[in-house]
This record gives C-alpha cells, sequence and structure tokens, in this order.
C-alpha cells in the first residue's frame, strides 16, 4: 500500500464491515475516451496554457469538477498536469468522493493516473459496501492514487466509519480493500490515536 518509516509507530486495522474482504481488481481505464466539458475556454498558443471555466471532465467511473482549471502544454492528456481551483469535487472508484478548495491532477498515457486535493480542510468520503455509516476522512492535503486504489491523508488526518475514528500524521485508506493504516514518527508529539465508540443499539 505505502511505505512507512521503519522506526514509525504503526497501527493497522479493518473497518469492521471490510474483515476479511478482498482487495477488488483494479479497473483498467487504458481504452476509456477522456471527455471535457466546460462553460468557456481561453487557449494561449504562444505559452501553451488552456484555461477553463465551470469543467467537467470524466474517464470512466472517475469525475473531476471545478469552478476554474488550467492546462499547460497544450490541450492532450498525455503527460500533463492539470490545476483545478474553486469547488473541487472529485469522483473516484467504489462510491468514493473526495472535496476541496484545490487540486492538482497528473494525467499520463491519457489515463488520470494521481489527484492532489488540499483545503481548509480537504475531505473523503467512501459509501463502504454492507455498511450504513459511510467512511469520512479529512486533512490539509489528502493524495489519490488511482494505480494503487489509496488516498493518503496528511497534516492533521483524521478518518472514521461512523464508530471507529483514527487521527494522526499520516493515514494511507485503501478504497478497494476498504482498509486503514496510520502512522507517526517516534519522538513527535502528534501520535496515532485511535477511538472506538460504542456498539450502537439495536432497534
Amino acid at each position: 500500500m505505502a511505505s512507512f518509516p521503519r522506526n514509525g509507530a504503526l497501527a493497522v486495522l479493518l473497518l469492521a464491515c471490510a474483515q476479511g474482504s478482498p482487495a477488488a481488481d483494479p479497473p483498467d481505464r487504458s481504452s476509456l475516451p477522456i471527455s471535457l466539458d466546460a462553460a468557456s475556454s481561453d487557449v494561449d498558443y504562444k505559452s501553451q496554457t488552456v484555461v477553463f471555466k465551470d469543467i467537467v471532465i470524466t474517464q470512466g467511473d472517475i469525475r473531476v469538477e471545478a469552478q476554474k482549471a488550467r492546462a499547460t502544454g497544450g490541450l492532450n492528456f498525455e503527460n500533463t498536469r492539470w490545476t483545478f481551483e474553486g469547488a473541487v469535487r472529485i469522483r473516484v472508484e467504489q462510491r468514493g468522493n473526495l472535496s476541496s478548495d484545490q487540486a492538482v491532477v497528473d494525467f499520463q498515457n491519457n489515463q488520470i493516473s494521481k489527484a492532489t486535493i488540499t483545503g481548509s480542510p480537504a475531505q473523503f468520503e467512501q459509501q463502504r459496501t454492507d455498511a450504513s455509516a459511510p467512511a469520512r476522512g479529512r486533512a490539509g492535503e489528502i493524495v489519490y492514487e488511482v494505480g494503487a486504489g489509496t488516498v493518503r491523508l496528511a497534516t492533521d488526518a483524521w478518518l472514521s466509519d461512523g464508530r471507529t475514528e483514527i487521527s494522526g500524521p499520516l493515514i494511507v485508506y485503501n478504497i478497494r480493500a476498504e482498509q486503514v493504516q496510520a502512522a507517526s514518527n517516534p519522538g513527535e508529539k502528534e501520535r496515532v490515536r485511535i477511538t472506538i465508540g460504542p456498539k450502537p443499539d439495536k432497534p
């Protein structure tokens, strides 16, 4: 999933509904087209910069929308980096959603490869398999790695499944396996904290 410092304190647990659930195979989007829809566009051929307003980009089950987007290197998705600003919403696989003030999305080989969102805070949510309560997280920065199917929460990271809450400097959540890892470095004041609430009363 992710590499942590060898001498770091590490907490690993499965969210209650996913214990024993195998990770799903990563979807293949290489043959899927990328669709772009925007209210307006401004192309500067000299600097190879493109600016869009009220933009929506989709590829398969991934959707990125924002009030504004800027790309350099011309209008292509071969190997480019796009910056999105204002009410950024990213729909990811497995019923997941990201929201933030700003996002940087990397495209490689005509595929969305990574999205880095920042905000006050950046937020993540996933409706988990066979669970009434979704997984929710927030942090100063969240990185969605499309190939690995993970979201990495850093800087005041917090994640909850409705009953269990995890906070720490770094949390990595696998949205396919619904598995979470949290880590902290020894000697640092901020440590991994896990709070497990009481079981809900049966109706």
